[in-house]
């Protein structure tokens, strides 16, 4: 008896199985047909956008429309998945418009470049560069739409070049990208065949202790990208870079050990720069770069402006000019849009207090990703 029901069981599974799959085209074609009718929406606002000569990517509205999807999710979907699969939708959308250029520290698949990914989408042409400095110059001359570059390290801080070239470009912060930081160990070789150990400066940094631990022996070299540091593994007997997942992948190396940053949580914050401020969103912030007076107390009266407005403070850093004569210019960022009342106040008292004042952008604060 139990072998003659074994067909009727098996029969009554492929047809729940295909009912079930039945039900999945259905849905799938509705999908498609009600995705290209957002598009077709989404290139009407953006005709009315170039037609009034306004920025087709809104970052403060894309950002916004992200976390109403991870609002409205009741699962079994992760947020960050639907997310992503809007942030693709978006930028496929935007695309039909107008397919934007975003510079970016490469080659690719470097952290800046993940990063563009995030933000933008895979529906662009990205411009890697071979520097933060280059990132800039795309971006300023006119060559690049958008660019993206590393503003400070939850470990290491401040990334020194980014302050530099704010204090020497007119360009504008338009969105952040947090960045979750994983650095992975990658060769062509087993772990205790490794000699030398490739990365961009600050990633050997930030793996400093674990490299101490666990490769006492092997020579740290400095390379311009942790991209390139994957390719020259790639190619280097008894050679390891320390980059991320995606760069193993990309020049065929294996994974010798995961998620190596000595200070779990590292992560980067990225500026997406443009020429244009972000719109408001109520969850926003701005930053501020300013240069006060040489004499006792000349920072202390600047910073107490903010205060006196009640704008909390959520970023400073000073950078000093460049010349034989001391002097430093100081990056602030506050909670709030540059349109909001009290920011405005705070602007207009540091310009009467300050000797300079850049407005360096408005932008939507934005969740970590990675």
């Amino acid at each position: 008896m139990a072998k003659s029901d074994q067909p009727k069981s098996r029969s009554k599974q492929d047809d729940g199985l295909g009912a079930l799959r039945t039900q999945i085209d259905t849905i799938d074609r509705e999908l498609v047909e009600r995705m290209n009718q957002r598009a077709t929406l989404a290139g009407k606002i953006g005709h009315i956008k170039q037609s009034s000569g306004q920025q087709t990517f809104d970052p403060s509205r894309e950002e916004t429309v992200l976390e109403r999807v991870a609002a409205n999710n009741a699962g079994p979907l992760s947020s960050e998945s639907l997310k992503a699969v809007f942030r693709e939708l978006i930028s496929g959308s935007r695309a039909i418009e107008q397919r934007l250029r975003v510079a970016h520290l490469g080659p690719a698949w470097t952290y800046s470049h993940l990063a563009a990914l995030h933000r933008f989408g895979s529906s662009v042409e990205f411009v890697p560069v071979a520097s933060i400095s280059a990132a800039f110059e795309e971006v300023n001359a006119g060559h690049s739409h958008y660019g993206v570059v590393p503003l400070e390290n939850s470990t290491d801080g401040r990334i020194a070049d980014t302050l530099d070239n704010f204090s020497r470009l007119t360009v504008k912060i338009c969105a952040e990208v947090p960045l979750r930081i994983h650095h992975h160990l990658l060769a062509a070789c087993d772990r205790a065949s490794v000699r030398e150990v490739y990365s961009r400066p600050q990633a050997l940094s930030q793996c400093r202790n674990w490299l101490a631990r666990h490769l006492p022996d092997a020579r740290l070299v400095e390379v311009t990208s942790t991209s390139a540091a994957a390719e020259t593994a790639s190619r280097t007997p008894h050679a390891a870079a320390i980059a991320s997942r995606q760069s193993g992948v990309h020049y065929g190396l294996d994974v010798l050990a995961e998620n190596i940053e000595d200070v779990a949580g590292n992560t980067t914050r990225f500026a997406v720069i443009g020429h244009a401020d972000a719109g408001r969103t109520g969850r926003d912030k701005t930053s501020l770069m300013f240069e006060t007076e040489h004499k006792p107390g000349g920072l202390a009266d600047a910073l107490a402006i903010p205060k006196k407005q009640k704008l909390n403070l959520t970023w400073i850093e000073s950078f000093p000019l460049p010349g034989e004569e001391r002097g430093y210019v100081f990056f602030v960022e506050m909670e709030g849009h540059r349109d909001d009342l009290r920011v405005r106040r705070a602007i207009a008292a540091l310009d009467r207090r300050c000797k300079r004042v850049v407005v360096l952008g408005s932008y939507a604060t934005a969740a970590a990703v990675g």
